[in-house]
């Protein structure tokens, strides 16, 4: 990669905030100390690894103080920004009083935040279950629907991500992250509506009634005639921020209801406000779930993830007894709680309507301007760019996608990249980021695709 240099882009936008000196371990100690301790999945981004020792709501630090813009969030799991204070109050104040106790003793954290996301929800979605991951959600939503329907075939969408579980990696779509273990007993995937990459040629509308009719295929010829239930992202998140025409969800919806299943929105990107225009991503397509998942930005980094649902899907599933150690923990929950706080108190999904409205345009004018880039596409701060060596074939450019994102990062913006072929730049941030951050991120980016063209 060509040397990097911040000289012809304009400046960061300034933040106060001071990071504490680091006296730690060096970068390449805990290099070197990771290669030889922590498993070798355990992968890394850049090809010069990023040390990440403080952050302050948008912003991270390197153990060199050096400041980054965080424009992933964690992989789209820091919502209201690193550290904020309210957040870091609330958990602090918890775990000095109760760390632990699990859910066979009351505590009122547990309810009050099952209360609070009711009152987020359409009448009837309130009956709420904790866990730890979005892995373990999407695991326990498509065992409730099991036992209330009595069938077992789940149907999920082509390039889909839903965790790395048993059934959540059975119900990814994407191979990627399918590793050679036994996985996703009877689940079937159905025909992606992304409109940039579908098969068949149309209108977006038609391309998503034709991935819809792909689900009722499934079911004729797949499944005894009768599913448990259809699990979809309302806009894919791994998958490279793809999502059909606003009539897909709903046809979809139809299709599985006929067939006596339920419909299981994965909001573990796309809620909590990040889309903007509404609390959850199903909203942005006139549907009503009868189960939605949710973690990341649920926790602001805790650990915490949830399903809620009716109260008869719900009761279906107390014929045996199940338990989750750390579901329904009293500091997760006092994290849940100050995060929704935080979002309303703080405008979040206004700030990801205006900020993401923004950001997007711009993206789409440094589409005019550079052939990499083949698509821009997602809402509010859930945006992706696609970018391909040849805008006609739409062949991906992952080698360019890996050098855009190795130059951003030395020109002090994080970004992360997604997509079945890794060229989909996923841009997700804190939900607290301004026009300036926005602007900077713009800045940043129309230098890396110059760098990466002349590469080419």
């Amino acid at each position: 990669m060509a040397e990097v240099s911040v000289a012809d882009i304009q400046a960061m936008p300034p933040c106060d905030h001071q990071p504490a000196p680091y006296d730690g371990p060096s970068r390449e100690e805990v290099l070197a100390q990771r290669q030889r301790f922590v498993h070798p999945s355990v992968f890394m981004l850049y090809t010069e690894p990023l040390m990440v020792v403080e952050g302050h709501m948008q912003y991270v630090f390197d153990e060199t103080g050096r400041r980054y813009l965080d424009m992933i969030a964690g992989i789209v799991t820091v919502s209201c920004g690193h550290g904020h204070p309210k957040v870091v109050e609330r958990v602090q104040r918890q775990m000095a009083k109760l760390q632990h106790a699990t859910t066979i003793y009351l505590h009122p954290n547990l309810p009050d935040l099952a209360e609070r996301l009711a009152e987020k929800m359409p009448d009837g979605l309130d009956v709420t279950y904790f866990v730890s991951s979005g892995s373990e959600a999407n695991e326990l939503a498509i065992n409730m629907a099991r036992a209330y329907t009595g069938a077992t075939d789940v149907i999920a969408v082509r390039n889909a991500y839903h965790g790395m579980s048993s059934t959540s990696m059975g119900l990814t779509s994407l191979h990627t992250w399918k590793h050679e273990v036994p996985q996703g007993y009877r689940i079937h995937h159905a025909l992606c509506p992304d409109p940039y990459r579908h098969p068949y040629p149309g209108t977006p509308e038609e391309k998503a009634h034709r991935s819809a009719e792909d689900i009722r295929d499934l079911i004729r010829f797949s499944t005894p005639g009768r599913v448990a239930a259809f699990i979809a992202e309302p806009i894919q998140g791994v998958g490279g921020v793809t999502h059909g025409a606003r009539n897909y969800l709903s046809e979809a919806f139809a299709i599985i209801r006929e067939h006596d299943g339920l419909c299981i929105a994965d909001e573990v990107q796309t809620g909590f406000g990040r889309t903007g225009e509404h609390f959850w991503g199903f909203e942005n397509f006139d549907v009503v779930p009868d189960m939605v998942v949710m973690a990341k930005g649920m926790g602001n980094g805790a650990p915490l993830a949830a399903v809620t649902t009716r109260r008869e899907i719900a009761e279906a599933f107390t014929q045996r007894h199940h338990f989750n150690t750390y579901g329904g923990n009293p500091v997760s929950m006092a994290a849940g709680l100050a995060v929704l706080e935080v979002i309303e108190e703080d405008g979040l999904q206004e700030n990801s309507r205006v900020v993401g409205d923004h950001l997007k345009a711009g993206l789409q004018e440094l589409m005019t301007r550079h052939p990499l880039i083949g698509d821009v596409r997602g809402m509010g701060l859930m945006l992706g760019v696609e970018l391909v060596t040849d805008r006609e074939s739409k062949k991906p450019a992952g080698a360019a996608t890996a050098t855009v994102v190795d130059a951003m990062k030395e020109l002090g913006v994080l970004v992360g990249k997604g997509g079945l072929f890794g060229n989909v730049l996923r841009i997700k941030p804190p939900m607290c980021i301004t026009k300036d951050d926005a602007d900077f991120t713009l800045a940043v980016l129309d230098r890396a695709l110059s760098m990466a063209a002349q590469e080419e």
